[in-house]
């Protein structure tokens, strides 16, 4: 399976200017033919969907020379919303959402799964992770609203809920659907494991099929990085809500990843910076762990006699 990271529904929900999206039916267009290549080479696409929320707006990572702090709204920023009009460290001041931006963008995460399931994707993950709007409504920490998305648990879910709820109405039963969830805050006053437990058996209830999980990027915090050091969080949120649960964070060889299954501390294994590093990890995996050589392009087959 391979998932494309972060299509945007709406074009102010992107991070930066250059991020992809698929609010308008021309970026559907556009990504059927790539859909329908990796299907036929016998892949299962899947792709993200996300709202960057209060972090929207920021410089992209390449060709501008700057990375630090929000685009001004002079040299082509936007304004940002999140749940509260609190700002992410170095970023903008968003405005705080009201219930028609709510149903807005519960309404745009709809709209793109629509259009992602008629480019032919076959599994949709909701971003509800690191900082972004589903994670900023579940943390006390960017969400200090007193209506009926702030305050208990069930209140600062109903977001995410809705999404959810949304997605299925508009594409039914006929593709994956996940979510991605930091599992704590990292910091004192945050989500809490215990929490997202309890999130994640909510979604199991509302038609969710896999949690991503993952930690932090909703506040600075020390995150000690190492060989699967988020496995663990996985391993709670799949024995706490019955939901089956995907494990991520520096799962690096292929000895690691079916270790974590065979041991059922997950039901997935989920790699994103291995593949950055080496594009080729999947074939070098299939071959560590004694499996055939996976089918390799023509100009590639001599790297891999």
């Amino acid at each position: 399976m391979h998932t494309r990271r972060g299509d945007r529904g709406r074009a102010e929900g992107r991070i930066s200017p250059k991020d992809l999206g698929l609010w308008n039916d021309e970026q559907r267009d556009a990504l059927a033919p790539i859909v329908r290549f990796m299907r036929a080479q016998g892949a299962v696409a899947g792709t993200q969907l996300a709202h960057a929320g209060r972090k929207a707006g920021a410089w992209p990572e390449w060709g501008t020379g700057r990375t630090d702090g929000s685009i001004p709204l002079d040299e082509g920023g936007w304004e940002t919303v999140a749940p509260s009009a609190v700002a992410f460290p170095g970023l903008r001041v968003p405005r705080e959402l009201d219930q028609p931006g709510i149903d807005g963008i519960v309404g745009a995460f709809a709209a793109a799964a629509r259009r992602a399931v008629d480019a032919g994707f076959e599994l949709l993950e909701v971003h509800g992770a690191h900082g972004y709007p589903v994670h900023e409504f579940l943390s006390p920490l960017s969400n200090q609203r007193t209506d009926g998305y702030g305050g208990p648990l069930e209140n600062r879910a109903r977001l995410l809920l809705d999404i959810v709820d949304a997605i299925r109405h508009e594409v039914g039963e006929s593709v994956v659907l996940a979510v991605r969830l930091s599992a704590t805050d990292r910091v004192e006053g945050g989500v809490t494991s215990d929490e997202t437990v309890q999130v994640a058996s909510w979604l199991g209830e509302h038609g969710v099929d896999l949690v991503d999980v993952s930690t932090g990027g909703n506040a600075p915090a020390t995150i000690p990085a190492g060989p699967g050091y988020q496995v663990p969080f996985a391993t709670a949120i799949r024995a706490g809500s019955k939901l089956p649960a995907g494990a991520v964070g520096l799962i690096t060889e292929a000895r690691q990843a079916e270790h974590i299954l065979l041991t059922e501390q997950a039901d997935v294994v989920l790699v994103g910076r291995e593949m950055l590093r080496d594009p080729n990890f999947p074939i070098h995996a299939a071959r560590a762990a004694g499996f055939p050589t996976p089918p390799v392009p023509a100009p590639y087959r001599r790297g891999f006699r």
